[in-house]
């Protein structure tokens, strides 16, 4: 069994999420990802944290079925190492700090000149140019500046992300910016160049809300864990203290919810609640009457009650029950990796495929394929020995 990306080589100068995430997901694919990391620590986002069993939970996510070569690319013996191994690759991806690549002779335009089908993906927080270019740029501070704090949260208090969705918004960009790169390249042979900026990727997700605003309007207002301008269509409490989700669409869905959910089917034509919009207006009203009718029983009774009158619906769960969710239990989506702790339990990618199956290989410990990867690029053991004597590697 073949997959979409055997035999291509992703060479990785990347640490913590948006470029890992990335390039994890081209492994999934089955290139071989060659993960670059300093001697010694590596990776920073290794130590995070100890959760999955001893190792850190956002290195085990997306650093599986990738090699681990350590390089200290401030010394020249090193970053000739790493030369030789991009004369084999097809694709860099880095997310260093601003202008470090270029510094070293890795930015587009000095590649291009020695591997004109390299594809060459530069992750940054605001882009390769522009007067914020040199800003530092961690999560948090990009969902920020890309407004997505301003319409998350409560009226009183804006609220992050629960994941770091500025990384990963920017690393599922670079890992379709490659993927395209590498159909370009297969119809003019040249590499190309991808700059993605986790502002530009957060700020596409942000489209919504920004035409929502458009042209000096009022933006969409924060409503915690409720749409914020569909009603009903949030969470609401039953009477065992769980809470059910729900969303309505549209007036069929709303008559159906009068008759069949609250029982009440006069409210379908109460003025206060004839359209989405009135809805919206007097919402702590219908809030209230939705509660008093909840109240009287258990989430999984309102749940069937929403079942049958085809009203949408969820459980609000805790991310620990994710790992038993029927669904996805029952679809068989999870498997195991190995990883320096033993085998880890892992989901498999999302969409199942019919034509290959994911690549789901180890989790490397820092520096384990060092020496091999050496080996086969010609480097004798006297070599190696002396690389590792100056703590090149």
């Amino acid at each position: 069994m073949t997959r979409p990306l055997d035999g291509i080589t992703v060479v990785s100068l990347e640490h913590a999420i948006a470029a890992p995430f990335c390039t994890r997901q081209l492994a999934d694919l089955g290139a071989r990802v060659i993960k670059v990391e300093r001697p010694g620590a590596g990776d920073f986002a290794r130590a995070y944290d100890t959760r999955a069993q001893g190792l850190a939970s956002h290195f085990v996510w997306v650093n599986r079925s990738k090699e681990s070569l350590t390089l200290d690319l401030k010394q020249p013996e090193a970053l000739w190492v790493l030369m030789d191994l991009l004369a084999r690759a097809d694709v860099l991806v880095q997310n260093l700090a601003p202008g470090a690549a270029e510094r070293m002779g890795l930015g587009y335009e000095a590649l291009r000149e020695k591997h004109p089908r390299l594809v060459v993906c530069d992750i940054s927080g605001y882009g390769n140019d522009g007067p914020y270019r040199d800003k530092k740029a961690y999560d948090l501070l990009i969902q920020s500046e890309a407004g997505f704090l301003s319409v998350t949260g409560t009226p009183g208090e804006p609220v992050k992300a629960g994941i770091s969705i500025a990384d990963i918004a920017a690393g599922m960009y670079a890992y379709t910016g490659v993927l395209a790169a590498l159909l370009q390249r297969q119809k003019t042979g040249a590499g190309s160049h991808v700059d993605v900026s986790m502002l530009e990727a957060l700020g596409e997700w942000m489209g919504f809300p920004m035409y929502y605003a458009y042209d000096g309007a009022e933006p969409p207002p924060r409503s915690g864990a409720a749409h914020a301008t569909i009603y009903p269509y949030g969470p609401f409490a039953a009477g065992d203290g769980k809470t059910v989700m729900l969303g309505l669409q549209n007036e069929r869905e709303w008559k159906a919810f009068c008759d069949q959910v609250l029982r009440q089917p006069q409210l379908a034509t109460d003025p206060r609640f004839a359209s989405n919009s009135a809805r919206n207006d007097h919402r702590e009203a219908l809030r209230a009457i939705i509660l008093a009718v909840f109240s009287q029983l258990d989430a999984e009774q309102v749940i069937a009650r929403l079942d049958e009158a085809q009203i949408a619906n969820a459980h609000v769960n805790t991310v620990g029950d994710v790992w038993q969710h029927p669904q996805l239990r029952s679809r068989g989506r999870f498997t195991q990796v190995d990883s320096p702790a033993g085998a880890l339990a892992a989901l498999l990618p999302p969409g199942a495929q019919s034509a290959f199956d994911y690549r789901m290989d180890p989790i490397p410990a820092v520096g384990q394929h060092t020496e091999a990867l050496l080996r086969e690029l010609g480097r004798g053991e006297q070599d190696i020995a002396r690389l590792r004597a100056s703590r090149a590697i």
